[in-house]
């Protein structure tokens, strides 16, 4: 698959980081015989239906006319039940099959606990000689709480990329690819990693595209990276992002600040893949050295996180003194509402980086009209909201 290793206009294009798993995930089906792909009845709704170019959906009983994508041999196992799905995929892995697995965020905390037994048997058999290796129990987590408009606040929970980055037996990468061609770089990490459990998380509306390729793999050896083009040299302000819409809002943010204070320098730094106790994966942690060469010695940090906020308190706590971070995330508050408004309700939009920039940057002047903003779009977002009911 050829991949742009250059990105002329960073963000001028968008593209779906869905299409792009749909992409992969169907290749790896045309390769590779032993593949499975797990979905509760969400396929097509979680937008990765070109898994259909490359098989069917597993069928044993009779074939109406009118029945599409079925076949006795299909390789796309639905049901809408998350604990079957995994019970039956974690089988099939640990017996030498390959698989994946996807659902909506909000769904997949379901499964959190036969995940834990999966971790302690991968903890186990370490200890056993003769115990060969098995593929990655991987996880596609889509659909997720930023841009549940229409779904609301039942539909909104990213408790499970909590739960795994808690666990010590170190077995758990979590991934936030920024982009669909960072996309393309965690499944390669994804198809060939072993004896660990992937989660990847990602929304699946079109968002803007960042970065090329080479980019994409130097993250995940990293842990991380700077965006040069939105950085400069000796930074007043570092602002940092994990997940492809709080990457958005965070480089929107950006543009804000310096359209109310030219003379502001900031570094942007985006993280894509976390582990226990720290940025990176099990593979390649980056070291407290190096997150200093990233996020600077002393500067404040705002940071945006897909995830809950303690949860990212915790990483970053092993690196720096929290004095200086400024974090923002999701904080269990939701509705059936508008896009910025749900943003806005968990602190995340742009409007509310951008004010939290310029305020430790000293430009108070400049803060109360973006609190202003919010307010008028709180007080739209209700009206709306009052206009479904």
């Amino acid at each position: 698959m050829n991949l742009p290793i250059t990105i002329d206009e960073p963000g001028k294009e968008e593209h779906s980081i869905a299409d792009a798993f749909g992409e992969c995930v169907r290749e790896e089906l045309y390769q590779n015989k032993d593949f499975y792909f797990f979905s509760p009845d969400e396929t097509t709704s979680n937008k990765m239906e070109e898994v259909f170019d490359a098989t069917e959906r597993a069928w044993a009983l009779e074939m109406k006319p009118w029945d599409l994508k079925l076949a006795a041999n299909g390789h796309v196992i639905e049901m809408l039940s998350e604990n079957t799905l995994f019970a039956v995929m974690a089988g099939h892995i640990l017996t030498g099959g390959s698989g994946c697995m996807t659902s909506y965020e909000s769904f997949f905390p379901i499964v959190s606990s036969q995940l834990d037994q999966h971790l302690k048997f991968l903890s186990q058999s370490k200890q056993i000689e003769w115990r060969r290796d098995v593929s990655a129990l991987n996880l596609l987590s889509t659909s997720c709480w930023q841009r549940q408009d229409h779904n609301g606040y039942t539909h909104q929970n990213p408790a499970l990329i909590s739960n795994l980055l808690a666990k010590p037996s170190n077995l758990v990468n979590c991934f936030f690819p920024v982009d669909d061609i960072a996309a393309h770089a965690v499944w390669e990490y994804m198809k060939t990693s072993k004896n660990v459990v992937n989660l990847t998380t990602f929304n699946k509306i079109d968002l803007p595209r960042w970065i090329d390729i080479n980019h994409a793999r130097f993250q995940l050896e990293q842990g991380c990276s700077i965006f040069q083009f939105a950085s400069d040299d000796d930074p007043d302000i570092v602002v940092a992002a994990a997940g492809d819409i709080p990457t958005r809002e965070a480089l929107a943010a950006i543009e804000l600040a310096k359209k109310d204070a030219p003379e502001l320098k900031v570094r942007f730094v985006n993280v894509a893949a976390l582990s226990y106790g720290a940025i990176g994966t099990t593979a390649s942690k980056l070291k407290p050295g190096d997150f200093d060469d990233y996020f600077t010695l002393d500067k404040p940090i705002v940071f945006n996180f897909h995830g809950y906020t303690e949860t990212m308190r915790g990483i970053l706590s092993r690196y720096t003194d929290m004095k200086r971070v400024s974090l923002h995330g999701y904080n269990d508050e939701g509705s059936t509402t508008t896009p910025l408004d749900e943003l806005a309700r968990n602190d995340c939009s742009r409007y509310d980086l951008a004010a939290d920039i310029l305020e430790r940057t000293g430009h108070y002047e400049s803060v109360e009209r973006y609190r202003d903003i919010l307010a008028e779009n709180a007080f739209h977002a209700s009206l709306t909201s009052l206009d479904q009911v």
